[in-house]
């Protein structure tokens, strides 16, 4: 990834007693989220894109312009993005519209360009019958959309975004979701979006940054990463891949969509939209068993030809594996856990073909963007 396409980023030294040593490249395009445990690092490196950090050693360049190098360091106040923080922090003798006033106020007297205009971003995210409504009116999630219209009015060519959900209760995370989807969806701004949540990231993200103890493990597409067996969220419990699908066709006799992905075709229960609607499913790897032989006689819907690409052992007594789909073995990947007992059995290694027994899918979402 070139600085003229995306962003490049490299921060190394102290913040107060914590050390940042990462180095990353992403595309600016979707949503990018720094992912890892809390206490990582992900905040501050979004800080530091930001400019509210200044690392001596550091490099940004975001789109063909250096926002931070030896020599240059562009302030926070001059930089084109939108900041959106935990907690939503509005005006409180404001009402919507004047929050939502505010950042675009802002953005005109700096001289930015109104690409977005006040009414599409309230109708976007569902602002428009809020307007008049003051913050102690509002829900967290309500306010949580505020904040998000805000930095947008500010006119921003990148969009910053610190856990924006982590303040709210499950039921303000559901309904504000989809207007997250609704932005990455229609909007070409690119987001980076730090998040300790797995199911936000698989949700949201179409590129992931992975931290650990103020460093990056990896970088890439999100199902790139995900099916990777040796990195540490394949170890984790609820450890799958998130791949883009789109509506094939219906049964409408027992109620199922046939989902076309690469590599295969997946029957779902119930009815996901039209043919050709663009959707995002996930897999688990304790959902996806394997066998040297295909059978009709099961009630599993999906039992697909693969080839083993890769494995690594996660205990003494598990092995995740990778499975692309099709038959040449370059489709789709899906993550495998499977016992070290049954994979010795079966005598399965890298390279082998084998039969893909998928017992559940989840539709996600929207595909988002690719």
């Amino acid at each position: 990834m070139t600085p003229e396409n995306g962003i490049s980023a490299r921060f190394a030294g102290p913040v107060g007693d914590f050390r940042l040593d990462v180095v990353f490249s992403a595309p600016a395009i979707g949503v990018t989220a720094l992912f890892g445990p809390s206490g990582c690092g992900k905040t501050t490196v979004l800080r530091c894109i930001a400019g509210l950090h200044r690392i001596r050693d550091g490099h940004l360049a975001f789109a063909g312009e250096t926002w931070q190098d030896a020599a240059h360091f562009r302030p926070a106040h001059t930089r084109p993005i939108g900041y959106v923080f935990q907690e939503a922090s509005l005006f409180a003798h404001l009402t919507v519209r004047g929050n939502l006033d505010y950042g675009r106020t802002r953005a005109l007297a700096s001289g930015r360009e109104e690409k977005l205009q006040f009414d599409e971003v309230a109708g976007l995210l569902g602002l428009d019958r809020l307007l008049d409504r003051t913050p102690a009116n509002l829900s967290g999630g309500e306010r949580q959309r505020v904040a998000i219209g805000r930095a947008l009015l500010a006119q921003p060519r990148l969009l910053l975004m610190d856990e924006p959900l982590s303040a709210l209760d499950r039921a303000s995370r559901d309904e504000i979701l989809p207007y997250l989807e609704r932005l990455r969806d229609q909007l070409a701004i690119p987001v980076v979006y730090v998040s300790h949540d797995l199911a936000e990231v698989e949700r949201l993200a179409d590129h992931l940054v992975l931290m650990r103890a103020g460093r990056v493990d990896a970088a890439g597409p999100l199902d790139a990463l995900q099916s990777d067996p040796a990195l540490p969220i394949a170890r984790l419990p609820e450890a799958g891949v998130t791949l883009r699908a789109a509506v094939a066709g219906h049964d409408e006799a027992y109620g199922l969509t046939v989902l076309r992905l690469n590599g295969a075709d997946l029957m779902v229960p119930g009815r996901f939209g039209e043919i050709g609607t663009p959707l995002r499913i996930r897999v688990t790897a304790s959902d996806v068993s394997l066998a040297r032989q295909p059978t009709a006689e099961t009630t599993i819907l999906n039992v697909l030809s693969a080839r083993i690409v890769g494995f690594a052992a996660q205990d003494p007594y598990q092995v995740m594996a990778v499975v692309a789909l099709g038959e040449n073995g370059r489709g789709a990947r899906l993550l495998v856990r499977v016992t070290r007992r049954s994979w010795e059995t079966l005598g399965l290694s890298t390279g082998q073909t084998v039969f893909a027994q998928i017992k559940g899918v989840a539709v996600v979402t929207g595909a988002g963007s690719g």
